[in-house]
């Protein structure tokens, strides 16, 4: 998504535990701590959330606050939660970690959070999804162009609150950038889909490691280093914490992959073997279809009518174990970037212990 000792709250950062024998020392950071962290760095910057939607033409900002989980759609109180905040408190923590106050990181915080959202309300357009956090997608709800408009607008938005900050330029180019990664990691995503199960054509590892670093690492990456950029760090510190988030972006969402097989619905939300039903080409599938059982794996994903029976076959051919091994040497690599530049302590800490807690994640 890095000298003094605290973290810009005052507060010093949780302690990890020790690794149990065998478990990779980033995977074992303690989550206990976390949502103190999340909270901590949403309650900063909800009111200038809030604040720049309001800026927006009122059925658009409606659409946003449904969006954020603010409001049903027509504008009742909420119910509903929105999402763990966790770009945000990226970008607040990159600029504790540049030795700022986290309110420096405020405007980054809120950009990376609009042009998030505006790529949900896209892609769930895109993908035909009619539902997300336990509640009807924007486009479902309020049709497919206002959500398409809605998207923009919240584009748009934070440009604008990037626009006006003392580094603005440089913070647009950043963000800007790392807006043009995710558009081509999305559009891999999408070829993907029509490409075959095996032979010559199949999609291979690499090639999705190289998507989930675009779609999913470049925006996370970006929220680090737009925090330390307006905390005032140097490029090599920016640099550094957007190696950590785009690292963390592939673990992410290879974690990601082995929930939407084998995560518990109860605690992920999500139909067991979801990504097998909607015959999702995931990393666990790839590396499958690459073992000697990938022609038995391939047969039964073309109808994905035993989604069980493929769940266990991709197992049994080190789908799952593989997928959490790449993982690991993703955060090895997370916490290389970070080892590699003068961060503030606990800052450093709550970074570290942040990104543990997104792989180790059961939603």
């Amino acid at each position: 998504m890095r000298a003094a000792t605290a973290t810009g709250s005052g507060r010093s950062a949780p302690a990890a535990r020790t690794a149990p024998p065998g478990e990779p020392r980033d995977l074992a950071i303690g989550a206990d701590d976390i949502p103190r962290v999340l909270r901590r760095c949403r309650a900063l910057v909800r009111p200038a959330l809030e604040e720049a939607v309001g800026r927006l033409h009122p059925w658009v900002g409606e659409m946003a606050a449904y969006s954020f989980g603010w409001c049903e759609a027509g504008g009742a109180p909420a119910v509903a939660s929105g999402g763990k905040g966790v770009r945000q408190a990226l970008a607040v923590l990159g600029a504790e970690a540049a030795g700022a106050p986290g309110r420096a990181g405020v405007a980054a915080a809120v950009a990376v959070e609009l042009v998030h959202t505006f790529s949900l309300l896209h892609d769930d357009i895109m993908d035909g999804d009619a539902d997300r956090r336990g509640r009807p997608t924007v486009w479902k709800a309020y049709g497919t162009g206002p959500a398409v408009l809605a998207g923009d607008a919240l584009f748009a938005l934070a440009v604008e609150t990037l626009a006006a900050q003392p580094r603005g330029a440089e913070a647009v180019r950043t963000l800007s950038a790392a807006l043009g990664e995710l558009v081509r990691g999305q559009a891999d995503d999408l070829l993907f889909a029509d490409r075959p199960w095996t032979g010559p054509e199949r999609v291979r590892p690499d090639e999705y490691r190289a998507m989930a670093e675009r779609k999913t690492g470049a925006l996370l990456g970006c929220a680090a280093a737009l925090g330390a950029v307006l905390g005032g760090a140097g490029p090599g510190t920016a640099a550094a914490l957007d190696r950590a988030g785009r690292h963390l972006g592939v673990a992410f969402q290879i974690v990601d992959d082995v929930l939407g097989i084998w995560g518990d619905p109860r605690v992920t939300g999500k139909p067991v073997h979801g990504d097998l039903r909607e015959r999702k080409k995931t990393f666990p599938v790839l590396v499958a279809l690459g073992s000697p059982l990938g022609g038995r794996v391939a047969a039964l994903l073309e109808t994905g009518d035993a989604p069980e029976t493929a769940a266990a076959l991709i197992e049994e051919a080190g789908g799952r174990s593989e997928a959490m091994t790449e993982a690991g040497r993703h955060l090895t690599a997370v916490e290389t970037a970070l080892a590699g530049a003068p961060l503030a302590t606990g800052a450093a800490d709550d970074l570290r212990s942040l990104l543990a807690y997104l792989v180790r994640r059961d939603t």
